[in-house]
């Protein structure tokens, strides 16, 4: 493979975030009225943008009350949820290993940049990582993908790496590759259906296909 640079989506892919996402959108959903969710329910949901969160669980929700969700949920994300994050048990390894090879790594989420910032810091893997891109409100990844592009990385020397289906699209979407990452939040039969060039099953697998 001639990549160089490895964008690396967050949630589902370095950490699991379900404990931190699951209690912030309670907290949110309980300060407007509604019924709690399960952590079930959430786990199947992650990846997209709050928006979408939201309004899978709602049904459409009007402009002015998915600004409050949001806002709501970043007062207790931004205190404590963030901090619930786990990483993934051999990723540090895999980060390092991908950092002495060379590699341009760059964080590609749909989560806030300032929150993707804090958790990779909190992991102590901030210096591999030449940038931190995030997403807001209304933001896809896609078009995540294609500010970096136009900012300049070389789409044919980059690979996306994530565990949903929209980490796939987007690369596409921007004539980058991408590798589908089967312990995160999407299965091996939404990864398939997607197309990517590759799927991984475990980090070390990971490992392998970049190397």
């Amino acid at each position: 493979m001639n990549w160089r640079t490895a964008l690396f989506d967050l949630d589902g892919t370095i950490s699991d975030p379900l404990e931190g996402i699951h209690k912030s959108i309670n907290y949110a959903l309980r300060a407007f009225g509604h019924d709690a969710v399960t952590s079930a329910q959430v786990r199947s949901m992650i990846g997209p943008p709050l928006t979408e969160i939201f309004e899978s669980i709602l049904g459409p929700v009007d402009e002015t009350k998915m600004i409050g969700l949001i806002d709501t949920y970043r007062e207790r994300y931004s205190d404590v949820g963030y901090a619930e994050n786990i990483v993934y048990g051999e990723m540090p390894d895999i980060i390092h290993s991908l950092h002495d090879a060379g590699f341009s790594m760059g964080i590609c989420t749909s989560k806030r940049a300032d929150y993707a910032g804090r958790i990779i810091d909190m992991f102590g893997l901030s210096d591999y990582f030449s940038f931190v891109d995030g997403g807001d409100v209304h933001i896809k990844k896609a078009t995540q993908i294609e500010r970096l592009v136009a900012n300049g990385i070389d789409a044919a020397k980059t690979v996306m790496i994530g565990d949903r289906a929209l980490d796939i699209d987007a690369a596409k979407r921007n004539g980058v590759a991408s590798i589908g990452v089967v312990w995160g939040f999407g299965d091996y039969a939404e990864l398939d259906q997607a197309e990517p060039d590759h799927i991984a099953y475990t980090p070390k697998e990971l490992l392998e296909l970049l190397t």
